[in-house]
This record gives C-alpha cells, sequence and structure tokens, in this order.
C-alpha cells in the first residue's frame, strides 16, 4: 500500500520545504485541499509550483470544490498542469457544502450534485479533444490522455459513493478504519452494479501531527479553526494520530481493508514531521 502526505494549509510559502523533503522520501503523493472563503493557498496554482518543484511524486486535489468553479476554464487548468507535470497530476473532487463557499463564488448550493455531474461530463469531451459547440471549437492543450487525468470523488452522502462508480476512478475517504470498511464496500457495489471492470482505487485520509508538544498543538490549533463550521470539532481532533505506534497501525488496519494509498493529512506547520513520518514507516 503507498502513503501520501497531505499538506498543512496555514503557511504556504513553506510549502516547497514539505515538498522536496517528500519527494525525497517514500511518499507518493502530495494531497492540499481546497475551501474558498477561508485563509488557505488555492490549489491547483500551489500544485503548480509543487510539481514544477519537485520530479517524482503526484500532486493531488484532496477534494478540489468544483461547482464552486467554471468548467471550462477548469478543464484547462486541469489539462495544462497535468502535461507540465508528466502526468503526476490526480484530479479529488468533492461538492462541498460550505453555504459561505458557494455565496462567494456565486453558485447554488443546492445544486451543487448535479453540477459536478454536468462539469464532469463537459471536461472529459473537452480533454477528448471535442469542440465546446457547434459555434466553439476545441480548447487546449490536451492532456497526456484522452480521458483526462485519474479523477476522484470525495464524500460521504450514498450520491457521491455512487458517483465513483459510476464515472469516477476511485474513491476518497476521510473516515477512520473503524467505519471506511463500509464506505470502500458501497462503493466496490457501486462500481460492480454499473458494469465497470477491474476494481475502483481507493484512498484513505486521516489527520496526524508527529513530534513534540509544541507541534500537536499547532495541529490541533490549525484543524480546529478550520472544522468549527462543522460542530464536531472535539470529535475530530480526538481522531489525530500523534503516535508512531497510531500511524504504524493505522496504515495496517487500512491494508487490511483493502485500501491502495493512505493520505496522512498534517496541520502542524513544523516540516520535520515530513522526515518524522518517513522513518516511522521505514
Amino acid at each position: 500500500m503507498h502513503v501520501g502526505l497531505g499538506l498543512p494549509i496555514s503557511d504556504p510559502a513553506a510549502l516547497l520545504d514539505w515538498a522536496r523533503r517528500a519527494d525525497a522520501g517514500p511518499f507518493r503523493t502530495l494531497g492540499l485541499l481546497d475551501r474558498l472563503v477561508y485563509d488557505n493557498p488555492e490549489p491547483l496554482i500551489a500544485l503548480a509550483t509543487i510539481a514544477g518543484a519537485t520530479t517524482r511524486v503526484n500532486v493531488q486535489t484532496e477534494v478540489l470544490l468544483a461547482p464552486l468553479r467554471d468548467p471550462v476554464l477548469l478543464a484547462k487548468q486541469v489539462a495544462t498542469l497535468d502535461r507540465m507535470s508528466g502526468g503526476r497530476l490526480v484530479l479529488g473532487l468533492g461538492v462541498g457544502g460550505r453555504a459561505d463557499d458557494h455565496l462567494a463564488s456565486g453558485t447554488d448550493l443546492r445544486t451543487r450534485g448535479r453540477r459536478l455531474d454536468e462539469q464532469i461530463a463537459l471536461m472529459r469531451r473537452l480533454w477528448s479533444g471535442q469542440p465546446f459547440s457547434d459555434e466553439c471549437g476545441p480548447i487546449g492543450p490536451a492532456p497526456l490522455r484522452p480521458e483526462g487525468p485519474e479523477v476522484l470523488f470525495g464524500g460521504f452522502q450514498p450520491a457521491a459513493l455512487e458517483r465513483v462508480g459510476r464515472c469516477g476512478g476511485g474513491f476518497l475517504a476521510a473516515a477512520p478504519p473503524s467505519w471506511a470498511g463500509k464506505l470502500f464496500d458501497t462503493v466496490r457495489r457501486s462500481w460492480t452494479d454499473n458494469g465497470r471492470s477491474g476494481a475502483p482505487r481507493i484512498v484513505a485520509q486521516v489527520n496526524v501531527a508527529l513530534g513534540p508538544d509544541e507541534v500537536i498543538e499547532d495541529a490541533r490549533v490549525s484543524m480546529g479553526a478550520y472544522y468549527a463550521f462543522s460542530g464536531y470539532t472535539e470529535g475530530i481532533l480526538a481522531g489525530m494520530l500523534s503516535t508512531p505506534a497510531q500511524i504504524r497501525t493505522t496504515v495496517a488496519e487500512f491494508a487490511d481493508l483493502g485500501a491502495d494509498e493512505v493520505m496522512f493529512y498534517c496541520y502542524g506547520r513544523d516540516a520535520d514531521q515530513v522526515d518524522r513520518l518517513a522513518d516511522v514507516l521505514s
């Protein structure tokens, strides 16, 4: 099973240090979350910079809130990053659920799921080289593959899980092993029910902070602020892994559930966490 690293959002200038360290370590993927009304870097711009500073690791949106964006411009941005990174982009998509993000983008929160379905269909048509319309020609550049980069969907609702089987390449699960297994099973059933061959790629996500007390506290503060909207902040903080034993156990549990990759998301800013996690995984 592969292991990836979710990057902290509180200090964009430090991300290149994180990325270069991860590129030299055992990590397969670098991920970055997305919000609009929040003090976080825009993920496609940040990941493009990271891709240029690394040579090996994948760069992954986890998840990009596609309904906030114009799909034609998004298709062009994604294809550009796919080409310029040498195919290292993994496009994780979700609908988002924060009303303020949709208010700021002028999009309708109530129709975000339908909008995502329409967006992915349009983007794949554009990536394949088809014209936008009878009056408007193709929009390049072409991605490395006609179908575009690998697309993973995140979410918990039945519609999100069904979307993986219908039109996705895999599933992003921000859930602990204790209940991720049910989500994995539902996604695999959706895959089979939609007549897909093979199996969906399963990527799990958990929050970690590894280091002295000040690193863990920094992570707790950042996570608490990010998840304050949810009303479940204490439960989320309680699930953060902060010891090598917890991390090794979680890797083993996700491997037993058949996950293909686990992403360890860091909210603490200390880049030495990259090296500590690499030591734990070695």
